[in-house]
């Protein structure tokens, strides 16, 4: 009785776990039903004559034969099914065998038969797929690529009609940082690391060209040449501690759900300079102007930064406390920048 039942629990699992994908469709096709014994029925569907044929040619005998491989004494196992592959063979159907009790395993789906205590049950299972344990501390690299402004002293973006208000395409923020990341508890995490930052501003109005002035940084009107480009450029090293909620881990969709993240930054400033680029007025080639204007950007730069994260995109926004030149040596502006992370 156990065999037959253990042929009827193969058959449908094995269905159940490599034909979903065609239930819909068994509805429409034909079927052939054998009947045995007081209770038995083998049910096989037919897609089409061909298929028909070779069941012509199958013996059925056999097939139940089959499950009288000899039982393994070391594992109490049998591996009834296998597929051939290049790198070896994939167990597909597992049968284990311990007293009473025999269970028939394929993939996630088992058919457990227990005839102990004189009557005979089956039980169908089907296991969730194994999720991988996630670590609890880990380290990444990422790479910040976005664009910058800066906000003046009321809040607000400066007006075109100043020499310093920003262009956006061309006003490039790129940062390189190292991450850890440590869990706190289930979706809730503590991202910390260092890295370095690249600001780019690239001025609206290229006529105007930063220089250093006599105590200050000086927005001067080039009307010898025809100006092509112009911006300040400043580099940070920096340290950035982030609280993230991830909702997906919290509720146990993986990296599907909403992520934020926020939290300070600090950074030393190991660089800075101003660029031009223009053309003679009587034409010929472009020529560049580099200069140290550094000495008047801040030193310090601290401030607050935010991200959000859905799937695989991740964007970050950074609001600079400290102003971007030292008191009395320039106007006072915040950084602001807008980006994504990869």
């Amino acid at each position: 009785m156990k065999k037959y039942l253990l042929l009827f629990g193969i058959m449908a699992i094995v269905q159940f776990a490599f034909g979903n994908s065609h239930m819909g469709k068994f509805a429409e096709k034909d079927s052939i039903i054998v009947e045995f014994g007081k209770s038995g029925k083998i049910v096989l569907i037919i897609e089409n004559k061909e298929d028909f044929d070779k069941l012509k040619a199958m013996d059925v005998n056999e097939i139940i034969r089959q499950l009288d491989i000899e039982l393994d004494k070391e594992t109490g196992e049998w591996n009834i099914v296998e597929q051939k592959a290049k790198i070896g063979n994939k167990e597909i159907i597992t049968v284990r065998e311990q007293g009473p009790e025999t269970e028939v395993t394929v993939g996630r789906v088992k058919v457990t038969v227990d005839e102990s205590g004189g009557n005979t049950k089956v039980k169908v299972e089907s296991g969730e797929k194994k999720v991988k344990k996630e670590q609890t501390f880990r380290t990444f690299f990422n790479i910040d690529l976005g664009i910058n402004t800066y906000l003046d002293g009321d809040g607000n973006f400066p007006s075109s009609a100043e020499p310093f208000a920003t262009k956006g395409w061309g006003s490039w923020n790129v940062g390189l940082n190292w991450m850890a990341s440590q869990r706190i508890a289930k979706g809730f995490y503590w991202d910390f690391g260092i890295g370095f930052q690249w600001y780019n501003f690239k001025f609206e109005n290229r006529d105007f060209q930063a220089v250093r002035g006599d105590g200050e940084i000086d927005f001067i009107q080039r009307t010898d040449v025809n100006g092509f480009k112009s911006k300040i450029s400043a580099s940070y090293l920096t340290a950035q501690s982030l609280l993230k909620l991830d909702f997906g881990r919290m509720n146990d969709n993986g990296d599907k759900g909403l992520r934020i993240a926020a939290g300070p930054y600090v950074g030393y400033r190991v660089g800075g300079r101003s660029k031009y680029v223009y053309r003679e007025l009587d034409g010929g080639g472009r020529r560049k102007e580099k200069l140290n204007t550094g000495t008047y950007l801040s030193n310090l730069r601290y401030g607050l930064r935010g991200e959000v994260g859905v799937g695989r995109f991740n964007f970050f926004s950074t609001y600079d406390l400290n102003t971007l030149f030292q008191d009395g040596r320039g106007p006072e502006l915040h950084p602001i920048t807008f980006g994504v992370i990869f």
